[in-house]
């Protein structure tokens, strides 16, 4: 499989959480050429992988589908679009930005930015009550096409930086579902330690929901949580950060198995994969925190590609932290624990 032209049709997909049909769809034709079965259930999109044995242990791999972005609140009696935001958005880069919003029909908008010459250049941030969209309609016209509760994301395409670096919006986390996809295209025909599910899920960025349905609709024995985490930009701490290039992140923290962690380690060490610890001291935010407490619990790790500038319309993944990412769930799912 082109693993960059798949991140790119992926990424550049719609979906903010709760909204996530198009992206859902497109991720589920991709993965319907690894498991026939695949079907969205409930929002996520979920197949099992090769012939399940009796006797093996279930292991799912999952992978968020939607998106940060914003819900339409109400329109100004001057046209303007007023909004809150759905999932962590980083506000300071809000002024100017282009969006779309999904009504009856796609609208195309702006954010609102006030020029440096009539703020004295000291405007702070701005508070998400404040964010109003320019489409250039009349509100009678905007009421016609959207109305309140449409799904609103940011309007961009993916670009090629230095080398195999991509930017873009939506890499978190298309590029894991990407990763997800590429592993089993290495799977392909291979003895399994495990009977694999695969879990492409909704509504991450607004409290792993999707995750929490499909852990009790699929109960697995293990789950593993392929993610994005911090790459390191400057300014930031380098010991709280991983590295673009340098291959997937391994969670290593009290609420995660130590099992796993340690046995993805030992894969990548044996199988002469790039890796890099990612330690925390609790809860990781991402699908782990709802596998691993599910029913009687599953065996849990995080899986995570670096990135930089998360919750933006200009997040940088390296795609080689993307195929390293897919061998080591692959080697992983080969060997099984020892």
């Amino acid at each position: 499989m082109d693993i960059k032209k798949t991140v790119i049709s992926l990424a550049e997909a719609s979906g903010a959480s709760g909204s996530e049909k198009c992206a859902a769809e497109i991720a589920l034709n991709m993965l319907k050429e690894y498991c026939p079965d695949a079907k969205i259930i409930n929002g996520n999109v979920i197949g099992c992988f090769g012939t399940h044995k009796e006797g093996l242990p279930l292991l799912v791999l999952d992978a968020h589908i939607d998106q940060v972005g914003f819900i339409v609140t109400y329109i100004t009696d001057e046209g303007f679009v007023k909004v809150g935001n759905i999932g962590g958005i980083d506000r300071r880069l809000l002024p100017a930005q282009p969006v779309v919003i999904y009504g009856k029909r796609d609208i195309k908008g702006v954010i609102c930015s006030v020029p440096p010459h009539l703020t004295n250049g000291d405007s702070g941030v701005l508070e998400i009550e404040d964010v109003a969209i320019d489409t250039g309609l009349s509100k009678s016209e905007l009421e016609e096409v959207i109305e309140a509760g449409d799904s609103i994301t940011f309007d961009v395409t993916c670009r090629d930086l230095i080398g195999r670096r991509i930017t873009g919006g939506a890499l978190d986390d298309r590029c894991g579902v990407a990763s997800i996809l590429y592993a089993l295209e290495l799977l392909r025909d291979k003895p399994l330690a495990y009977n694999v599910t695969i879990i492409f899920s909704t509504q991450e960025e607004v409290g792993e929901r999707g995750a929490k349905i499909g852990a009790f609709e699929v109960n697995p024995d293990i789950a593993l949580a392929v993610d994005v985490s911090f790459a390191y930009a400057i300014g930031e701490e380098e010991n709280k950060c991983g590295y673009l290039g340098k291959g997937p992140m391994i969670g290593i923290s009290p609420t995660l198995s130590r099992e796993i962690s340690n046995e993805l380690i030992r894969t990548a060490e044996t199988e002469k994969i790039a890796f890099q610890r990612e330690v925390m001291n609790g809860l990781t935010s991402t699908n782990a925190d709802r596998y691993s407490v599910n029913c009687c619990g599953a065996k849990t790790c995080t899986v995570s590609i670096p990135l930089r500038n998360m919750h933006t319309p200009v997040e940088i993944i390296d795609l080689e932290d993307v195929e390293l990412t897919a061998e080591l769930l692959a080697g992983f799912i080969r060997e099984g624990v020892k």
